[in-house]
């Protein structure tokens, strides 16, 4: 099983994101991955292993000034446990991320369309096929692309979406696989499970 979690508001996001991850070993994972927003850029940190391996890569920027957020852990379905198939996983541009838990059924189907179209891809998962719909869908309103993508795919998800161009937005979407969302005066937070957002609210919402 894979692990999610997400952060938009006001405090630093990177330490959010490796405790939520710490809090969700328990699901199993091969690799991990985080990105955050920072000067109108998607910054993107992945590993192989252990979520150690990611905190090493991360150590020198664990209080960039970043508020918004996701990071996942992977246990590998399509494509083998390596840094290419981690999550996060991005489009053509390099402006929007996707993190997945799921299965998606009709990805080949996409990904041959997709391609068809002159998206290119770098990994061996059916995620990144999510990012590439997504940005083919993008007409400067990301929820309604989101939307758009997710009606033409088959299968199992939860997925957090981020976009260089809208720092302060990050969006959800689950169907089937678990997601739950933790708000707070200050914040938004998302994750595959409840153990992920105890430190920093109680209260939560299931979508």
């Amino acid at each position: 099983m894979c692990g999610i979690v997400g952060y938009v508001g006001t405090r630093r996001v990177v330490p959010i994101l490796l405790e939520g991850l710490r809090r969700l070993e328990y699901r199993g994972y091969d690799s991990a991955g985080l990105v955050y927003h920072f000067e109108n850029q998607l910054v993107r940190y992945r590993a192989k292993g252990k979520l150690v391996n990611l905190e090493k890569v991360v150590d020198e920027h664990i209080g960039v000034a970043s508020s918004t957020g996701l990071g996942h852990t992977r246990w590998a379905t399509h494509g083998a446990p390596t840094e290419n198939n981690a999550h996060p996983h991005t489009d053509c541009t390099g402006e929007l991320v996707v993190v997945h838990n799921g299965i998606i059924e009709n990805y080949s189907a996409l990904k041959k369309e997709l391609t068809g179209k002159g998206h290119t891809f770098t990994s061996e998962t059916d995620t990144e096929v999510l990012a590439h719909l997504i940005e083919d869908c993008l007409q400067g309103d990301l929820v309604a692309a989101v939307r758009e993508a997710l009606a033409r795919v088959e299968g199992s998800y939860a997925i957090g979406v981020l976009w260089a161009k809208e720092p302060e937005l990050l969006v959800a979407a689950r169907n089937h696989s678990p997601l739950v969302m933790g708000v707070s005066s200050d914040a938004c937070y998302i994750a595959s499970d409840i153990p992920a957002l105890l430190p920093y609210t109680r209260d939560v919402i299931f979508p």
